[in-house]
């Protein structure tokens, strides 16, 4: 079994979120589909749903990036203080 190491870990985490947060904006971004000359309730429900959770998944995007961060900065630190080099 390989252990992958902390910075590859936080980078990977990275390039997740930025996938994430991409699609994510892509889906804000989409136009609602095309409504009858009457729009019901549920289709208006529906498109404002889709927006909510796009931006739902934004913000998760967001937290996700903030912590592979948090992972790099404390391996940095953890590997200066090994090679006693404050990075």
């Amino acid at each position: 079994m390989q252990i992958q190491s902390a910075y590859s870990s936080g980078v990977q985490g990275l390039q997740s979120a930025q996938s994430g947060l991409t699609q994510a904006t892509i889906d804000v971004a989409k136009p609602t589909p095309a409504q009858s000359a009457a729009p019901s309730e549920s289709t208006k429900d529906v498109a404002q749903t889709d927006k909510t959770s796009a931006l739902l998944s934004a913000n998760q995007s967001l937290r996700q990036a903030e912590a592979a961060t948090e992972v790099i900065e404390t391996d940095s630190e953890t590997i200066g203080t090994i090679i006693n080099i404050k990075v």
